[in-house]
Formats: structure tokens, sequence, C-alpha cells
């Protein structure tokens, strides 16, 4: 996605520096050129051969080359980043940045540069809620500079938050979205559209510490959530319990643990919606009685706990689905896999059946991966193993598809 792309990535020296590496990994895989430019106290935290050997150019700190004495001209650095990112940006470099103290490559590079520059702070929680500090970060953003950080919703009114650095993965699509506002690289064909996608797993409880669950993390169903968003819909998205950032800010999210909870939450969106996409992976039973107090382990025979059936919430939905309305489920199946998800498709009253299978390594939860097959009515056309961001990419497609078929 980010593919002829140039990024200077700025390292200063903190402990988060650790994190860049990884950064840096993500920037390379997803196609972008990469410099990397390091403050000389950036370098005992983290040694510039590593950063070269991803990144496949020599990592400058110094205005010259040591050995050379080559010279590392900050304007034509300025002149060929499309972006700059300095992740970890620690205080001492961004007060340089906000008084135009130029006495590093970094910092010299960053007074020089026409492209767009982020800045991802990572300093302890007392140096980031120093007057100091939210006076240099106020300065930065009135020029112009985004600041990724998990308190960032905090830095316009100058609030203090944690000084902890944001995770590489999503300092990478902070990045992609910045060039998705600039080059959109579909057009926006979801412009108006209300959509509801479910999310993650559910958790049926047994007592106050134990549940009935599954392995979904939720990542399939927030990268389609993410990727219906960027082709311009109005997002709502109903998700279990799951580790994940709201994928795109303009996404109304709503966190449910139970599938009685879900479907509940589901129903009241689901009627104004134009699409519903049914990516949760929704526990199917619930324990009958859930337990007030923790089961004991005790020298007696072993509990026995009576699971009743929870309402299928994508077939439940389908049965008051109206004309104009298109419906996605997914199926995750281990055997006759095809069979099975054409007929969920006409059971539960679906436009579009996403499927995929256990045995296809890579494909199961908690990857980042995913292989699939669309089912629909009068088609079905499998996709080799892709990353799910491209997955998503994919299951819109065909719904834009399949919703311009009738025009």
């Amino acid at each position: 996605m980010l593919k002829g792309k140039h990024i200077v990535l700025g390292i200063s020296g903190g402990i988060a520096a650790y994190k860049s590496v990884f950064l840096l990994r993500l920037l390379v895989k997803a196609g972008a050129e990469v410099q990397v430019v390091i403050t000389p106290n950036g370098k005992e935290f983290i040694t510039p051969v590593t950063l070269s050997s991803l990144s496949g150019k020599p990592a400058i700190s110094e205005f010259f080359t040591a050995n050379t004495g080559e010279w590392h001209s900050h304007v034509d650095l300025g002149l060929w980043a499309d972006l700059m990112i300095i992740a970890p940006a620690t205080a001492s470099t961004i007060a340089k940045m906000a008084n135009g103290v130029a006495d590093n490559m970094l910092v010299t590079s960053y007074l020089s540069t026409k492209a767009h520059v982020m800045v991802a702070p990572a300093m302890d929680l007392d140096m980031w809620a120093h007057p100091s500090t939210r006076r240099n970060i106020a300065t930065l953003v009135a020029d112009g500079v985004e600041i990724i950080s998990p308190a960032a919703g905090e830095l316009a009114s100058h609030l203090v938050g944690k000084g902890r650095m944001e995770e590489p993965q999503n300092i990478l699509k902070a990045i992609e979205s910045y060039f998705d506002t600039l080059h959109p690289a579909v057009p926006p064909a979801l412009n108006g559209k209300k959509v509801i996608v479910t999310a993650g797993p559910t958790h049926e409880k047994i007592d106050p510490v134990r549940f009935i669950g599954n392995y979904s993390s939720g990542k399939m169903g927030f990268e389609i959530a993410r990727e219906c968003a960027r082709r311009g819909a109005d997002v709502t998205l109903v998700c279990g319990p799951v580790a994940l950032p709201t994928p795109n800010p303009d996404i109304e999210r709503f966190d449910v643990t139970s599938a009685l909870e879900m479907y509940e939450t589901t129903r009241s969106f689901v009627q104004s919606a134009d699409i519903a996409i049914f990516a949760a992976a929704v526990a199917d039973y619930r324990p009958e009685v859930c337990r007030e107090s923790k089961i004991k382990r005790e020298k007696q025979q072993e509990p026995v706990i009576k699971l009743v059936k929870n309402p299928d919430i994508a077939a439940e939905c389908g049965r008051g689905k109206r004309k104009n309305q298109f419906f996605v489920g997914f199926a995750l199946e281990t055997d006759n896999e095809l069979e099975n998800a054409q007929e969920k498709l006409v059971k539960k009253n679906l436009d579009m059946i996403v499927l995929n299978s256990l045995r296809d390594q890579g494909a199961g939860f908690q990857c980042d991966t995913n292989k699939i097959t669309i089912v629909t009515a009068d088609d079905t056309v499998s996709f080799p193993l892709k990353s799910k961001t491209d997955v998503a990419s994919d299951v819109v497609d065909r719904i834009i598809l399949e919703l311009n078929k009738g025009k």
C-alpha cells in the first residue's frame, strides 16, 4: 500500500527505540523506500547495522561519514521525502524541533523537509506532563506536525496523557491513512451507505472468573470495517472482547461481551443499515446458569455445566432483511466447506458468504492472513492467501460489484 513512497524514519535516543525496528520492517513490507536518520543518542539503544540491514540503506547519523568524509545533505533528504515520521521522539528532540535547535542531522532534516511530518512521542509520564513539553507539543501541532500517540486526543486541549510510544502497527495505519487521504486508491463507492460490522469473539460467563469463548482476534472484522470507512461508508462496529484499537476515528464502535449483548446491539442498528457484515465468531452456546460466585475446585464430583443455544445473529437479522439491504455472513468450516457455506447462504437469507477453512494454513483465528472463497447465489470465487487488509479489500470490492448488478 506504500509502494514507491519515500519515507524518512527518524529515531531519537529512548528506550522505545526498539519499536522502531518493527515499524521499519512494516514500512518496508508495505513497499515503502525508507531512509533512517538516527541521533547519536539513538545509536546507544539500537545499532545502525540493524537498521541498514532492514532498510537496504545506510542509516544516517552524522553530517559527514566518518571513514570517507561523505557529506549527507539534509536539504536533498528533505526534498526526497514524501513523509517524515520520528519514532520515538524524545522530549529533547521535540524541544529542539519546536525551537529550531538544529544541532543534529535529524532535526536539521526536519527543518529542511517540505513533506508532511508525524511524531510519535516517547518519554516517562513526568516528562510528558511537564508544562514545557506540552508547550513544545502545542508548537509542533500549530506548525502542522501530526502527533501519533495513545493520548493524541488530549493534545489539542493540552491535557496530560501517557507518554508511551504508539504501537508500530498503529503508526503504519496512520501513515497509510495519510496517503489514502492525499491519493485515495479507490473511489468512495460506499458514500452515503450505512454499514454495520460485527467482529471478534463472544465470552459466555460460567462464573465471575471463567467463560466459554473462542480464539477469534477480531482482526478480520476490524479490517473490513476500516475498508468500508475508507470507501466512504458510515460504519457502525459491534465487537466482542478484543485488544484492538478502533480502525478509523469516524467509525462508531460498540463493545459487548456476550452473544446476547451482541445480538441486541446489532439488532438495534441493522434495520437502518444498507449493508450488514456478520464477521463475528459468536459462541453457539452459553451456560444456562451463570454462577454468582467462583466454582471451587473441591474433592467432589466434577460440576456439570448445562448449555443452551445462543441466537444465530445473522439468521435472526436475515429473517427481517428488506429487499434493498445486502447481508454478508462468514463461515469458518473444517469439512464440507463449500456445501455448508451454500446451505448457510440460503438458510440465513444472506446475499454473500465469506468462507474460510481451518484446513488452510494461515486462514484461522489470530492470524494476520486469510484465505477465502466468496460464495453468492450464482457464483463462487476463491482467492489465494493474503493479508487480512487485502482480504478486506477483496470482500468490499465484491460487495460493491453485487450492489451494482441491480443498477
